[in-house]
């Protein structure tokens, strides 16, 4: 059993995305550490994905709730991502439809969104 406060961001890989989240996270929940799973693009891949990526992104989530206690997740997009490259309103609607999908997991944690800007501010989209 791992040590330790936790919670979960559905992350973009963009590395210029991770810190942000992180420290977002750490602040507005109170833990320790965020279990990060990563994908390029995936606030349009959880919104508009095949089964076998989100069971896929489930997998790991249930490690982090399971094993780590994670009782918070957040799905991060971000301004200018490569991996989904649409505007940012489709990027708003995306976050949103992504946090529909984790709810639907019917897992006991909480579920936000979150949006970084151009300026690597970090901005709540839903929960």
């Amino acid at each position: 059993m791992a040590e330790g406060t936790f919670a979960t961001a559905i992350n973009c890989m963009d590395g210029r995305v991770q810190t942000p989240v992180a420290d977002w996270v750490k602040i507005h929940q109170h833990v320790q550490y965020v279990d990060m799973i990563t994908e390029a693009g995936v606030d349009g891949m959880m919104a508009r994905g095949s089964q076998a990526e989100l069971e896929s992104v489930k997998r790991r989530v249930l490690v982090s709730v399971n094993a780590h206690h994670s009782r918070f997740i957040v799905i991060a997009g971000h301004q200018g991502c490569a991996g989904n490259p649409v505007s940012d309103a489709e990027h708003l609607a995306d976050i949103k439809g992504a946090i529909q999908v984790v709810s639907s997991w019917q897992l006991p944690v909480q579920v936000a969104g979150l949006w970084v800007n151009e300026w690597g501010i970090v901005e709540v989209v839903g929960v």
